[in-house]
């Protein structure tokens, strides 16, 4: 004996307001790209230029390159996105202010801005997430998201890339090597 399917109720759906005037309408797409190799890679930029201006530009045109290198993306939905964005999100905030702690006091200006300048073409995604829109213009959000090659197996490439970049970073903080009378400056002639 079959019963019959219980009714189900839908609601109403929420009716919808125009965008403000002067702001694009809502996207319901999230370009969907990870933070924290940005933020590594913008330390890294920010430690060698150790200027605060050049740091922040070239770790701009950096978020760039690297987006248009493959990588993993294509999530399939926005919720597997967002199981993925927000633990790399908090990652990268805490990378950011643990690379700023142990940086030395000299370089920290120049590594903070190449961080700032390396994250901040991705501040889209949490405006158009929270907001509906994003604060970059149309055809800056349309390049983004041509240049980006992802696709879902490439996980291993991001934690590659992390590995290296904090890798580099760390070599960064070593102490330069002292030369002493025995390295190749202080050589003495020993031939008599």
């Amino acid at each position: 004996m079959c019963l019959p399917a219980p009714a189900s109720r839908t609601l109403p759906a929420p009716p919808v307001a125009s965008p403000p005037h002067n702001r694009p309408p809502r996207s319901r797409s999230v370009i969907r790209v990870l933070l924290t190799n940005h933020v590594l890679s913008g330390a890294l930029i920010g430690a060698v230029a150790r200027r605060p201006g050049l740091a922040f530009a070239v770790g701009v045109a950096s978020h760039f390159a690297l987006d248009a290198v493959p990588h993993w993306g294509d999530w399939g939905s926005n919720r597997r996105f967002l199981q993925v964005a927000v633990p790399d999100g908090l990652i990268s905030l805490a990378a950011m202010g643990a690379v700023a702690a142990l940086t030395p006091a000299e370089r920290r200006p120049a590594v903070l801005a190449g961080m700032a300048g390396a994250a901040l073409p991705d501040i889209d995604k949490p405006t158009k997430l929270l907001f509906g829109w994003s604060p970059w213009p149309r055809a800056v959000d349309e390049f983004h998201q041509r240049i980006q090659p992802e696709a879902s197996g490439r996980a291993h490439i991001e934690l590659l890339a992390a590995a290296g970049f904090a890798a580099a970073l760390s070599a960064l903080r070593r102490p330069a090597a002292r030369a002493d009378s025995s390295g190749p400056a202080g050589r003495q002639d020993r031939r008599g």
